[in-house]
């Protein structure tokens, strides 16, 4: 049964949901919902698999390609970090999401006093465009997707990721 067919002949059973706000909330949202505000289905929203990709990337989502499996990972140096990687990959994994140790993560060279007894910790020891090469050097990034969790320096280590 559909969606808006379920909702018709269950709608005793569907209570109005109100926001705090004063929202009214309906059980169903369509594309005609949005043709007052000048909602475009191809450009707004589209299909899976096309532009602006709001539906995934694939055109047949999950039923031709399974989720991206990433581990959490990155230890130690770059090297190390790159082995673990490859052995991540030839057991499965489809995708990697990058750990950074907590210099890093704080703006620290590993040189630095404040990093002393933290660095390759609890992630990847990154100080320069070098430790991106070493750690991603034969990977396929056309082929892996990355996740790169940082916060205070995400634009130095984005702008590093595109490097390689």
């Amino acid at each position: 049964m559909g969606v808006a067919k379920y909702i018709k002949e269950e709608k005793d059973r569907i209570k109005d949901v109100i926001l705090q706000s004063g929202i009214h909330i309906k059980p169903l949202y369509t594309g005609d919902n949005l043709k007052d505000i000048g909602f475009d289905y191809k450009k707004d929203l589209g299909n899976a698999g096309e532009y602006p990709f709001t539906r995934g990337i694939h055109k047949l989502g999950f039923r031709s390609r399974a989720w991206t499996t990433r581990q959490y990972s990155g230890f130690g140096t770059p090297k190390d970090t790159n082995e673990r990687w490859k052995l991540l990959i030839s057991q499965g994994q489809t995708g990697l999401n990058v750990a950074f140790d907590l210099p890093t993560q704080m703006g620290y060279d590993s040189d630095d006093p404040m990093a002393e007894g933290e660095v390759g910790r609890v992630g990847m020891a990154v100080d320069s465009l070098r430790d991106f090469e070493i750690a991603f050097k034969g990977i396929a990034l056309d082929k892996i997707g990355s996740g790169l969790t940082i916060n205070a320096v995400a634009s130095i280590m984005v702008a590093m990721y595109q490097a390689v």
